[in-house]
């Protein structure tokens, strides 16, 4: 089965605690993805760096991987051609303004090979 993976990487403000960071995606940026995403994506996650000790000199590049799965090629195309409507990038923009550093967003697809482990 192919699976499209639409990777997002995005760093909080400086001025946000983690655990504040955290707590606003999950509570409201969240909720404009399920929205704008639903009948599209398969899946919507959301995967944040926890430091395992001292945070690199300068602090991570980012601070939360945004994950999209979609069935196929077309359908992550399509989602991405709805994701254009103004009134939509708009609604995203004003939010993201309270919670992403800016000039700091980007993403990719995503090409997966797994190892079977013994």
């Amino acid at each position: 089965m192919t699976v499209i993976k639409q990777i997002v990487f995005l760093k909080r403000r400086a001025d946000l605690a983690l655990p504040e960071f955290k707590a606003y995606y999950e509570s409201h940026h969240r909720k404009i993805g399920e929205r704008v995403l639903g009948g599209y994506a398969t899946q919507y996650l959301r995967r944040y760096l926890v430091p395992l000790g001292a945070e690199p000199p300068g602090g991570f590049e980012f601070d939360v991987m945004t994950e999209m799965w979609f069935p196929n090629e077309s359908v992550q195309k399509a989602c991405m051609q709805h994701l254009s409507d103004p009134v939509i990038q708009e609604e995203i923009a004003i939010d993201e303004a309270k919670l992403f550093e800016p000039g700091t967003k980007w993403g990719c697809l995503v090409s997966e090979v797994e190892s079977s482990m013994p």
